[in-house]
């Protein structure tokens, strides 16, 4: 099942997501330095010929000198994509580089999508078969059945990579696994439940397959098709995979079958499961209605009939998704490190056991707090959730054990508890905590003012916040021409939205009177006041949060960051005890590092760069990482000496007393605080490792610091944030796309950073 939510969003919106930056969603970036001419010489001719030679003699080392043992092929004919049908090898293509980018975001498995414009089995079977020396596995995707099961055995069979179809095991892995944690909390075995299947497509197939491997009997399952159920005996409509699941039952359609029932699985058609034949079922019955995008039957539905059931569907918006990405990036990370040949039942079962295993784990503390994961065991929690950063560990490793154990792996593990510690360090927590921040957005949805909601950039990231459901977007420009630009980015009812006209708003008379009597003794006259509420955007668009009209504010996109603070400072104080300052966040692929003070404070104190490194160190803790902090400076210890060293050195004093609970450590250059090559020449420093707080001196150096990021790496910087506000303030950059403002607007509502 693919993720499924009640997230709202035009085709325009759809289309530009797509093509905005680069047109799709994936390139290719080389791993090696490719800078000089003897860098290509290596790359290339001459020295491509060395490993060349290598690999003629012995096939095997082809994965040391090459990304086969790292690549997936993600292939599909378009036969069957999503809930779309047959539209062809063309139309799928977004789907799979879709896969794609989940293989990496998830489990650091490089993958090319491949669309093969044939709809006859043996002509795709013969493509993919030539193509076996370049890849380490195979995903199929989207093909429909029966012709699936046609290609996916007889690839298994000839090729000694690990081939999977997604569409059907995937979801049989999750399945499994979730009626694994429904049958111990219901005391029930799985030798002795009775199973109705509804549906008998590829998905079904395999749920069906993979619970009679884990023990479920076979004649304790009913099966039923739109013709009803598949019995023996029964003719029309049959082929060898349905009569593989045919039993011996007098029952003869889907109502008839649930009567004495534990468990349904639904892999049919929304609104299949009709409540009041869940009446028949046994007590505590176990629903699974996994339909896509529409469930069989809704959990508020099967409740009011059967308040004793548990429910899980494919959606994110009901507890218990069913959501294949818990799966297949993680069982082929484990297959491919230990260079398995195939992906068997046994390594099937035990992807399924440690995904049911880890959902009945107590949520680590610090995993709760940086994942915003509340989830205990229970009935609404019988499934992890995708972003539970444990996964990559527990499944692939699992994964890999299997493999060993059943004799298909070619490259055994020799200590597995390094591998799990690998497998904990190759992903950046920070990409699962952000992807929790906008689940919690969604969960608690604020009200964020948008103050230049005139601008396409900021109106096209405010569409997106309201479409995807994270809150309400409180839009600040003059009516008609926000009307105007809403209409032209496709929004079909731009009256919906709520605009405020500092022109002719209502609100300016109390504005007024609350910032006179901010401002009435630092020289301002009321009717400056007022020209400022009616004309000055911040002013405005702040003052909406300052009276409660708002929650949180949005803007810098048609001022450079210093009007737009000043601006925003006339209206709203830092919190007591605080000091605004900045931060930039440097997310790669399994690191992130964060920079403060990026944009407010020019030449800090030592008091203050020692507030900075606190505050700095807990939004790092917040993002999911262990702060390791440093003090930047241009010398490392003292060495060269100069006048600026004096603030660095008095904040480390102000921290040796406070005992913050933290590493830091300063003063020190940027190469001793990130290069551990460099960071060996002081075995006195504090740091056990490379810093990932870097605490800049001065506003001038941060500043260019920050601004240099973000040209040479582009989508890897996120920021800057603006901390210390008594309410949710974010800034972006003049430069920001559409995402960047999402992201603020985002992390502001959610109250993860501010």
């Amino acid at each position: 099942m693919t993720e499924e939510s009640n997230v709202r969003f035009t085709e325009r919106e759809a289309l530009f997501y797509h093509n905005t930056i680069r047109p799709g969603k994936i390139e290719i970036i080389a791993s090696k330095p490719m800078a000089t001419q003897r860098d290509l010489s290596l790359a290339y001719s001459p020295g491509v010929a060395v490993p060349v030679r290598v690999i003629a003699e012995d096939p095997a080392t082809a994965y040391d000198y090459t990304a086969k043992g790292n690549l997936v092929a993600v292939i599909s004919n378009g036969t069957a994509i999503l809930g779309l049908g047959n539209l062809g090898a063309l139309a799928s293509k977004p789907v799979m580089e879709g896969k794609a980018v989940l293989f990496k975001r998830f489990a650091d498995v490089d993958s090319i999508d491949i669309e093969l414009a044939t709809e006859d089995p043996d002509a795709f079977i013969e493509a993919v078969t030539l193509m076996e020396p370049t890849f380490g596995g195979i995903n199929l995707e989207d093909i429909k059945a029966p012709e699936c099961f046609i290609i996916e055995q007889t690839l298994k069979e000839r090729l000694k990579i690990p081939v999977m179809h997604d569409d059907q095991h995937g979801t049989a892995i999750i399945s499994a696994a979730g009626l694994l944690n429904a049958c111990h909390l219901t005391g029930r075995k799985l030798e002795d439940v009775k199973v109705v299947v509804n549906g008998a497509g590829a998905a079904a197939i395999a749920c069906t397959a993979l619970i009679k491997a884990m023990g479920v009997r076979h004649n304790n399952v009913i099966m039923c098709d739109r013709s009803g159920v598949i019995y023996r005996g029964r003719e029309s409509g049959m082929d060898q995979w349905k009569s593989a699941h045919a039993v011996d039952t007098s029952a003869r359609s889907l109502e008839d079958a649930l009567d004495g029932a534990d468990i349904f699985l639904g892999l049919s058609a929304a609104g299949a499961l009709r409540p009041d034949w869940m009446a028949k079922m046994a007590p505590q019955p176990i629903i699974f209605a996994m339909a896509n995008p529409d469930p069989e039957i809704t959990p508020p539905d099967a409740k009011a009939v059967r308040p004793d059931c548990i429910v899980a569907t494919g959606r994110s918006d009901y507890p218990n998704q069913v959501n294949n990405v818990l799966g297949f990036p993680f069982i082929f990370r484990g297959a491919l490190d230990v260079r398995a040949t195939t992906i068997n039942e046994e390594m099937k079962i035990a992807a399924a056991e440690a995904i049911a295993k880890l959902a009945r784990e107590p949520v680590p503390e610090e995993v709760a707090a940086a994942y915003g994961m509340n989830h205990t065991f229970g009935l609404d929690y019988i499934i992890p959730a995708p972003f539970d950063p444990r996964l990559m560990e527990v499944v692939s490793s699992a994964v890999a054990q299997a493999a060993m154990d059943s004799g298909v792996a070619q490259k055994p593990i020799e200590d597995m508890e390094a591998y799990r510690n690998s497998l904990k360090a190759r992903l950046n927590p920070t990409t699962s905590v952000l992807t929790n921040v906008f689940a919690q957005a969604k969960a608690n949805p604020k009200r964020v003012v948008f103050a230049e909601a005139e601008n396409e950039v900021v109106l096209r990231a405010a569409i997106q916040f309201r479409d995807f459901g994270y809150g309400t977007p409180v839009l600040v420009g003059r009516t008609q021409a926000v009307l105007d630009r809403l209409i032209e980015l496709g929004v079909s009812n731009p009256d919906s939205y709520e605009i405020h006209n500092s022109l002719v708003s209502p609100l300016v008379p109390d504005m007024v009177t609350y910032l006179y009597d901010r401002l009435q003794r630092r020289g301002y006259m009321e009717r400056d006041v007022r020209r400022m509420v009616n004309q000055d955007r911040n002013v405005f668009a702040s003052l909406l949060v300052a009276l409660g009209h708002g929650d949180a504010l949005i803007t810098g996109m048609t001022r450079t960051f210093a009007q737009s603070i000043k601006d925003v400072r006339r209206v709203l104080d830092p919190k007591p005890g605080h000091l605004p300052f900045g931060i930039h966040l440097m997310v790669a692929k399994n690191y992130t590092v964060f920079i403060a003070d990026t944009t407010v404070n020019e030449r800090p104190s030592a008091e203050e760069l020692a507030h900075i490194a606190r505050e700095t160190a807990a939004v790092a803790r917040r993002m999911g990482h262990e702060p390791r902090v440093a003090f930047i400076s241009y010398a490392t210890f003292g060495n060269p000496n100069g006048r600026f060293l004096e603030p660095i050195r008095g904040a480390v004093s102000i921290l040796d007393a406070d005992n913050p609970g933290f590493e830091y450590e300063g003063e020190l250059a940027p190469d001793a605080a990130l290069n551990p090559k460099v960071m060996a020449n002081y075995p006195f420093s504090r740091l056990s490792g490379p810093a990932n707080v870097l605490i800049m001196p001065g506003l001038q150096s941060a500043n260019i610091s920050a601004k240099l990021l973000r040209e040479l790496a582009g989508n890897a910087v996120i920021g800057p944030m603006l901390i210390g506000m008594e309410k949710p303030v974010q800034i972006a950059p003049m430069t920001s796309l559409a995402p960047d403002i999402l992201t603020l607007a985002v992390l502001a509502a959610a109250g993860v950073v501010g």
